[in-house]
């Protein structure tokens, strides 16, 4: 079920008009929760509800034994990560570790066919694993006092916003909250509908506007052409998956709003950074912070010197790009990102250059050159076609060759959401500080208006969002 689909907009406003009616039970407000996540998780496929159901379970009475055995807890954490990342490796990297060794073997001489097994992928089974691991892992480590109802750590693991496709939400964060029976205050309300209008416009107008371009050039149907096209063909990716994904978390963080909840800010104008550190920690804060938390930091972090600090970010960057799916691109991807962190570290090259004139619109050109970079290789079909990409960006011999084809209306789109969302942001975070309250009200409720006019009319062909497949 899309966010931006009709059969989602009728079940919204059902589990909204029902919601108040479960204000003053718990156990009733839980249950409706949980049912409620359960239909919407089912509308995708209904058998993989089962798993979504065993994972709970899993996780639940896990963290209820680590508390009645805490001299097990090490034991019971075990058994959490073989069953939780079991199941992950089976749905998501069978065929992808099968097929690698048989190209291993076959590179030694050794003929093996393996059969497939071609499991359909669960939406959000990255999502939900880290939910139920985070859970057991906070238990162990005495951070977090496990829930003795189901009902109450279900709700938590199946809130329907944020179950597909994140924010990732600390237990610790959530689990309080759903143990209060009040209504969404006035404030949250608004800021709840303001969310979700500009998480529309960024999937509907912008995102959407965008894919098909994308999708052209990197199924080989745009022409071969000049560095300067190129540049432009590769821009398009990297804001479509900023738009898509930030635009889905604005949605969810406004659902969660109108139910009365808080959920954390996921991305926070990541292309504005200046450093790879700092875009990390404003580009999916709660996947970034989750792997520093749970995977980095118990490695060692940069405590135990620098190339065990070194050897940790590597391993915790590797991670991350198989976590986004089985295949090398996404590996790559995440050993690029480990290499220009271990540059940066090693030579804090970014503080150097912003000491000289024009340092600083260096520092960004060269962090956005970067980053495209690795764009590519995340977006390409295979390691040959990002190879190919890199390679067209990089060739000097004939810059300006079908510069006149490139897809000018896909620019200006996204000069525009540049532009747009840089005023929206300053209004939303009440920089105008010259302009009356009154008078920023409403420009922003104006701005607003505009954005859902633009959702209705000028929106791009509706696809699932792109996290939904990691």
């Amino acid at each position: 079920m899309l966010f931006n689909s009709l059969p989602f907009l009728i079940f919204a406003a059902i589990f909204f008009l029902l919601w108040p009616c479960f204000r003053k039970s718990l156990h009733a407000r839980w249950g409706f929760l949980s049912l409620a996540s359960l239909l919407f998780y089912a509308w995708w496929d209904w058998r993989f509800i089962f798993l979504l159901i065993g994972s709970g379970l899993v996780a639940f009475y896990i963290g209820r034994a680590m508390a009645k055995m805490p001299g097990r807890r090490k034991s019971l954490l075990l058994l959490a990560l073989i069953l939780h990342l079991g199941l992950l490796l089976l749905f998501k990297y069978a065929d992808f570790f099968t097929e690698n060794v048989r190209v291993f073997l076959s590179a030694l001489g050794v003929s093996w066919q393996p059969n497939r097994l071609a499991l359909p992928l669960p939406l959000g089974i990255s999502f939900i694993t880290f939910e139920c691991l985070s859970y057991v892992i906070d238990i162990y480590r005495g951070k977090l006092v496990p829930t003795s109802r189901f009902l109450h750590f279900f709700s938590f693991l199946s809130l329907f916003p944020h179950l597909i496709a994140g924010p990732i939400i600390r237990p610790a964060d959530l689990l309080p909250q759903l143990e209060k029976t009040g209504l969404a205050t006035e404030e949250q309300k608004w800021r709840g509908l303001r969310l979700m209008i500009l998480g529309f416009f960024k999937k509907m107008v912008l995102a959407d506007n965008l894919a098909p371009l994308v999708n052209a050039a990197f199924q080989g149907d745009t022409p071969d052409g000049g560095m300067l096209f190129w540049w432009l063909v590769t821009t398009s990716p990297a804001f479509q998956i900023y738009f898509d994904f930030s635009g889905y978390t604005d949605i969810a963080r406004g659902l969660a709003n109108w139910m009365g909840f808080e959920f954390p800010l996921n991305f926070d104008q990541p292309y504005r950074a200046k450093t790879f550190r700092d875009f990390w920690g404003r580009w999916h804060i709660s996947l970034s912070t989750w792997f520093r938390d749970y995977v980095y930091i118990p490695l060692g972090g940069s405590k135990r010197g620098t190339v065990a600090g070194i050897f940790a970010l590597w391993i915790t960057f590797l991670l991350s790009g198989a976590w986004h799916g089985a295949g090398w691109t996404f590996i790559l991807w995440g050993a690029l990102h480990a290499f220009y962190l271990t540059v940066e570290r090693a030579t804090s090259w970014q503080k150097h250059l912003l000491k000289i004139p024009a340092g600083g619109f260096l520092v960004t050109l060269l962090m956005i050159v970067q980053i495209w970079v690795a764009w590519v290789i995340f977006r390409a079909e295979n390691l040959d076609q990002a190879g190919h990409i890199i390679a067209r960006l990089f060739d000097f011999r004939s810059p300006f060759t079908r510069i006149t084809e490139a897809p000018n209306f896909r620019a200006i789109t996204i000069i525009f959401s540049i532009v747009f969302w840089e005023v929206a942001r300053a209004l939303h975070r009440r920089k105008w500080i010259n302009w009356g309250r009154r008078r920023r009200e409403q420009i922003e409720f104006a701005l607003l208006a505009v954005m859902v006019v633009a959702a209705i009319y000028l929106r791009g062909a509706g696809g699932a969002f792109i996290y939904f497949q990691f």
